[in-house]
């Protein structure tokens, strides 16, 4: 009887069925593949391939392509100048936004100004003068909406100290402040070029544990500071490291300490909390956190007026220069001995103050959901500082309080410094001279209440639960700066977060690797207790890649895995090792001090007549091989795409039984 077409089509289908099945079997376990070997680059393009990587990642270039000359400049302008590109579709509705947010966080910004200028041993105008120009730069250049610009207590603090281990400020005033703008036109130098070099990842080099534990003991430190202002301490120590400062209070507690100042101190300290309290508790009352600072200023300086407490050993600020910034580039060492030591101060400072004001931004944009350049930020920084320090400023950055305030308040846009800014100018002009009465008491309790909120035990606490190296690296930059100084804490930080760097690259993870039951996949059999070890094979995982500085490592680590694995053989009575596996799935990359360390593992193994087997080499690594001839050596036939191929191939029972 004749098959019908139905029974054809059947038949067809049947061998259709088949014929995936073996495909989708064969591609299950490799078959018919090999490692591939990418084509070779020349020199020129791999090195054009890794300038871009490194300092282009972004592909900042792109929106160029195919552009007309005229709109290649309207967008080149615009990539430095990022208010013609938002400006355009600035709004009404907008600038209700930054209109209250900018006098909100004027409200904050002038009692803090006042105070962290003191922290710094500048002129109290100093502070504001440094929260009227640069606000109004970073506005035209900056690409975050929500960063609030100005001085900052732990800029201010390390400013601060650095200078005086230089120039006494009371005996030199004028020279003290000269270098203080030398320092800061050298701080904005440094931030631009590392924007315009886009050299911004070196700022990653100071690890999140360690700026948690920079800012916690920084904040410490500046309350510690604050003691002087607060108990009214006429004679106090210079240093700031807690066993001298602490010395410094009790050596004065019967003949230094003033009631009336400590009771100023105390009552608007307390005010100052709970009304932080209330914002913190409540999100739309922020506004009693944000106006409490000046709110506090006016009482108490009207309390001491209507008292003259200051005739009662209460210490006030005296006399506010009137009027906006005056030009000072000519105060500014470009020759002489203060030069080098402006700029090594300038370096320092600037880059806290960059690392700061990057987070910061990057905080708040992820909380909006838009974007920020890193490099045009640093561009945007070092630009406000350098003109900053033409325009008789102090160094200026991102406040974390301020800019809380300004994203609570609702601002839009950066227009809500612009705001900030000409709210700082008329307080210049106008109303310096009612700052005459403030209590130095009434700005410490002002900074103290600032910078509690720097003490980051809750981000601590996590540190030490996910990574103890990081803690580590946290409580050594914690303990440097309140035992030792600001600058031995910053030191500390950035040494310990270099070591785990190294320790890293020095000593890389290399794992044993066993089969999963029922499957054809090998994992760490620490992490997966049921994955078993292949009888007669070693099967190990490197991963990192594999360089001059961990090859010898590498090479004595595996080494070590195999004689523990023979021990154990020979313990348990299993059969002998006769094939070494390294699984390359991990390593990215390899130098020739590395392909040196596999030659000589190579010869160790032949020793011991156990064959190398080389699983899943990634591009660059099998391109360097087959360059330096290693290939030759091992045999293609010893090269496999998978740990499973490899297995299937010199231990076919086992992969039967699965």
């Amino acid at each position: 009887m004749p098959r019908t077409v139905s029974d054809g089509g059947e038949d067809d289908h049947g061998a259709d069925v088949a014929s995936r099945t073996s495909s989708h079997r064969r591609m299950e376990h490799g078959h018919g593949y090999k490692v591939g070997v990418p084509p070779k680059k020349n020199f020129l393009t791999e090195f054009s391939d890794a300038v871009k990587e490194t300092f282009f990642a972004d592909d900042p270039l792109r929106q160029y392509k195919d552009q007309p000359k005229s709109k290649q400049i309207w967008l080149g302008l615009q990539q430095v100048f990022p208010v013609l590109d938002w400006s355009r579709y600035y709004s009404l509705s907008k600038f209700k936004g930054d209109f209250i947010a900018g006098l909100t966080i004027a409200s904050l910004c002038i009692p803090q100004d006042i105070g962290y200028s003191k922290l710094a041993n500048l002129p109290a105008e100093v502070g504001l003068y440094s929260s009227f120009v640069p606000p109004l730069i970073y506005a035209v250049m900056g690409s975050s909406r929500d960063i609030a610009i100005g001085p900052v207590a732990v800029v201010s603090l390390l400013l601060g100290t650095l200078l005086q281990n230089e120039i006494d400020p009371k005996t030199h005033p004028l020279e003290y402040k000269r270098l203080a703008f030398t320092a800061t036109f050298f701080a904005g130098v440094t931030q631009a070029a590392l924007g315009f070099f886009r050299l911004g990842f070196i700022i990653e080099f100071l690890s999140h544990a360690a700026i948690v534990g920079f800012m916690s003991g920084a904040a410490i430190t500046i309350a510690l500071q604050q003691l002087k202002g607060f108990l009214g301490i006429a004679n106090f120590t210079k240093k700031s490291d807690i066993v001298s400062v602490m010395k410094s209070v009790w050596g004065n507690v019967h003949h230094g300490w003033n009631w009336q100042t400590i009771l100023i101190g105390a009552s608007f300290l307390a005010f100052l909390l709970v009304a932080k309290y209330i914002g913190k508790r409540n999100k739309k009352l922020f506004w009693v956190s944000a106006i409490a600072p000046l709110t506090s200023v006016i009482i108490s300086t009207f309390f001491v007026y209507i008292t003259r407490a200051d005739k009662h050993g209460v210490a006030i600020v005296k006399d506010i220069r009137k009027g906006i910034n005056p030009p000072s580039s000519s105060l500014i060492y470009f020759t002489g001995p203060y030069l080098a030591t402006g700029f090594k101060i300038g370096v320092v400072a600037g880059m806290i103050g960059l690392t700061e004001a990057i987070a910061i931004g990057r905080t708040f944009a992820a909380l909006k959901d838009y974007q920020i350049d890193g490099n045009k930020e640093m561009v945007a920084l070092g630009t406000m500082n350098i003109v900053g320090s033409l325009t008789s400023c102090y160094i200026a950055t991102g406040s974390f309080s301020r800019s809380a305030v300004n994203y609570m308040a609702g601002c839009k846009t950066a227009v809500s410094n612009v705001v900030m800014s000409i709210v700082v100018m008329l307080t210049l002009l106008l109303i310096t001279p009612l700052f005459k009465y403030t209590p130095n008491a009434i700005l410490s309790s002002i900074i103290i209440s600032a910078v509690l909120g720097l003490i980051d035990y809750e981000s601590a606490y996590l540190i030490w639960k996910v990574d103890k190296l990081d803690f580590l690296a946290c409580m050594g930059a914690f303990f440097g700066v309140i035992f030792s100084s600001v600058e031995y804490g910053l030191l500390i930080a950035v040494v310990i977060s270099l070591a785990k760097i190294l320790l890293q690259v020095t000593r890389p993870r290399t794992v044993l690797l066993g089969n999963l039951p029922r499957t054809t996949i090998y994992r760490n059999v620490e992490q997966y207790p049921d994955a078993t070890k292949v009888p007669g094979m070693l099967i190990v995982r490197v991963d990192s890649a594999i360089y001059f500085t961990n090859s010898n490592y590498v090479k004595e680590r595996i080494l070590r895995w195999l004689r523990d694995e023979e021990e154990e053989q020979q313990d348990q009575k299993l059969p002998k090792t006769e094939f070494l596996i390294v699984d390359l799935s991990p390593v990215i990359d390899i130098d020739t001090s590395g392909i040196h360390a596999l030659e000589e593992l190579l010869k160790a193994l032949e020793k011991r007549k156990i064959q190398l087997v080389l699983a899943n080499p990634g591009p660059a690594v099998i391109q360097k091989l087959r360059s330096a001839k290693f290939m030759d050596m091992i045999g293609e036939d010893k090269i496999f795409l998978s740990v499973g191929d490899a297995v299937k191939k010199f231990a076919p029972k086992v992969v039967d039984n699965v």
